[in-house]
């Protein structure tokens, strides 16, 4: 999965870094109460998917508050791109979305979007640019002007994403993205994810959803009880080497058992034969996609959404190619 990204990966200079990174908190009387990290050290490179994976109270929301400088480590450090979290110069670079997205239910969409961008400081007319490309990259045109109030937990979702790119990060940071999305918002939300790294972005993600993890991240890190207790790429994880699987077109009752008497005689193992099954997401989108294809003119929710937002896009708008290991990271593989 993303071979050719994980190899480059490899040979860069990591973008962020943490060392020996550690949370107490703590009461009133400064006593030790919860030790939410305890000397966590990753390192994260350019146009990685970096996935946070554990259960509640594993210290994923925590590294983020603090990858993003709304918490202090009580030890350790972090550098991104050489800098401490707190710095103007990081604070321009990073895009953050937290676990609930903080945006105002009487403002709509447009609005919202306006009110972040105006945080940056850019002009009325990029304003508006950003703005418009963001909501045709999240499936929001249409629904641009109405109160986020009336707005469904996945359409909101898609409004803190679209937030935390309205600086153009070269960083971006999200605790539980894809949360309360159903599966078409979900992939939606994946698929963008995925542009923005290929364009050589930075995304460091947490998930309790393990299939999503799998289907984007380039590597993952496995954290309990505030301590790391895996890291690796999702192919160095999950492959089980003792294992093969060989798929072959159907076959008839005779050949099928001449191949499986020639396995059980080299291996002295019993094969396992079955059809292979298409993957339940994969079937649900055809399936949504067909109606909604069938019914484009009377959407009630968000709709597709568009490729990422030109002002993103920073080979496109400059008329280059992305290197050869950007590219859908070889077609996705």
């Amino acid at each position: 999965m993303h071979a050719v990204q994980q190899h480059a990966s490899a040979q860069q200079e990591p973008v962020v870094i943490l060392r020996d990174l550690s949370k107490v908190y703590r009461d009133f009387w400064r006593r030790t109460r919860i030790r939410a990290v305890q000397r966590l050290s990753v390192e994260v490179f350019r146009g990685e998917v970096f996935g946070l994976l554990g259960p509640n109270g594993s210290g994923k929301t925590t590294t983020l508050k603090m990858l993003v400088g709304l918490l202090h480590p009580t030890s350790g450090s972090i550098l991104i791109l050489g800098r401490t979290p707190r710095s103007a110069a990081t604070r321009r670079i990073l895009g953050y979305l937290p676990e609930e997205s903080p945006l105002y239910p009487f403002l709509s969409a447009r609005e919202a979007l306006d009110f972040y961008a105006r945080l940056f400081n850019l002009s009325g007319p990029e304003r508006r640019r950003r703005v418009d490309q963001l909501l045709e990259m999240t499936g929001l045109t249409h629904v641009a002007d109405r109160p986020i109030g009336q707005y469904s937990h996945g359409m909101v979702r898609r409004v803190g994403l679209a937030q935390a790119l309205i600086n153009d990060p070269d960083i971006i940071v999200l605790d539980e993205p894809t949360a309360g999305m159903d599966p078409l918002a979900s992939r939606q939300v994946k698929d963008i994810l995925r542009s923005l790294a290929d364009q050589g972005r930075t995304v460091i993600l947490s998930s309790h959803l393990l299939a999503d993890v799998e289907d984007i991240c380039d590597r993952i890190a496995v954290l309990y009880n505030g301590r790391l207790r895996a890291v690796g790429t999702v192919e160095e994880l999950l492959v089980r080497g003792d294992r093969l699987i060989v798929s072959l077109p159907a076959a008839d009752a005779d050949l099928l058992q001449k191949i499986t008497g020639e396995i059980r005689r080299r291996t002295h193992r019993e094969p396992d034969i079955s059809h292979p099954r298409r993957n339940l997401e994969d079937f649900f989108l055809d399936l949504i996609r067909t109606a909604r294809d069938a019914e484009a003119s009377d959407l009630s929710g968000a709709g597709e959404p568009g490729q990422v937002a030109e002002y993103l896009d920073h080979y496109a708008e400059h008329g280059e190619t992305p290197p050869p290991h950007r590219i859908q990271a070889e077609k996705r593989k």
